[in-house]
């Protein structure tokens, strides 16, 4: 299967593509790290490379490192939101979480322009990151176009690949622009960067960056690199690799798609339509879904209550046997799935005005 950071299918066979790609399972290494966070415990991270490095780390009290790039090309939703949760968890064990806006990306590769994507940035995603709890003392959020460092770090490692190699891992084609072309290489900086000081010396330390699969062409190409660039004795970024939230309607979330995701911004009624429209895992109709019972591995609402709005492993357990059995109609749980999404978003829509100065001060270099 073709698979790159750009291009995605609508169904993803995790199993069989972690396979292609030498990705591995997760469970494997967690220990008593799986109880940590709710995306360990149900699989929702479900594959990884080297990440006993970072698993060595946080029990051992260890410095390390954390990349989560953002693509600021549309609104913020439910599916981005994972990421937030994740770089919530690692700041209980670092202070060093780097968070690139991938400006030049997006100019190169989907043709926007910096104003559009910088304003994006900040009212879309670090306005709502810091909104979602992430604290701004412990992360360093830049733009790529403004960040001398990784600009002179892409520039010194892009001699360490050349245009077979880019060609076999996204698929260039002879028409694709030179940007396109060194956008990866730029990604390559972001994630290496933190293991150089700012005249760009060796300070290795492990470091970790959670993506979806879509993105692992960018980890194998910095894993690469790191391996060839030996001056500067990089160790190969660790990565975990996440499910994908399905789209309200069955397929994709994308912020292009307004009626397949949940936006941070929506209003209720939006929300309360969008919920109510969803895509379920209930029968045909209410006789034989009391019949047969739901399929709650097929429905969007439960997906919600798993990735995000129930903690609570015995909770969220008694939905899934409840609608296994049919005696949870889809009318409730949608009910339920509104209920907690509004009050969310009405907390969130209090946290974002402050957090809208704290944005304004990280992006200026003011914070």
């Amino acid at each position: 299967m073709e698979l790159t950071p750009w291009e995605t299918p609508a169904v993803i066979d995790y199993k069989k593509t972690m396979e292609q790609f030498g990705v591995k399972p997760i469970a494997d290494v967690l220990g008593d790290l799986k109880d940590e966070h709710h995306f360990f415990r149900r699989n929702i991270i479900l594959g990884h490379r080297d990440f006993e490095r970072i698993v060595d780390a946080i029990k051992n009290n260890k410095e390390f490192a954390v990349v989560s790039g953002m693509m600021p090309s549309g609104k913020m939703h439910f599916g981005h939101k994972m990421v937030v949760d994740l770089l919530k968890f690692y700041q209980k064990y670092t202070d060093n979480i780097n968070i690139p806006i991938a400006d030049l990306e997006a100019y190169w590769a989907r043709n926007m322009d910096f104003k559009k994507t910088e304003e994006l940035a900040l009212n879309e995603y670090i306005t709502n990151y810091i909104a979602l709890g992430l604290d701004p003392e412990k992360i360093n959020v830049y733009l790529q176009s403004k960040y001398q460092k990784v600009k002179d770090l892409a520039l010194i490692l892009s001699k360490r690949t050349n245009w077979s190699e880019m060609r076999a891992i996204y698929g260039f084609k002879g028409e694709t622009n030179i940007g396109h072309v060194l956008a990866p290489i730029v990604q390559v900086a972001d994630i290496l960067h933190p293991q150089l000081d700012e005249n760009l010396n060796p300070e290795p330390k492990p470091v970790v960056v959670p993506v979806g699969i879509d993105q692992d062409p960018h980890i194998r190409l910095t894993r690469d690199i790191a391996n060839r660039a030996k001056e500067f004795k990089f160790i190969p970024p660790s990565s975990t690799y996440h499910r994908f939230m399905t789209g309200l309607l069955g397929g994709k979330m994308s912020s292009s798609k307004p009626e397949t995701a949940i936006f941070l911004t929506d209003d209720e009624k939006t929300v309360k339509k969008k919920i109510f429209s969803a895509k379920t895992g209930g029968r045909e109709t209410l006789e034989e879904h009391k019949k047969y019972g739901g399929v709650p591995e097929e429905c969007v609402v439960y997906e919600l209550f798993l990735y995000h709005l129930i903690m609570d492993d015995k909770e969220l357990s008694e939905i899934y046997q409840k609608c296994k059995k049919g005696e949870l109609t889809c009318g409730k749980c949608k009910k339920m799935a509104y209920e907690m999404v509004a009050e969310f978003l009405r907390d969130l829509k209090e946290k974002r005005e402050q957090a809208k100065e704290i944005a304004v001060k990280i992006l200026k270099g003011k914070y």
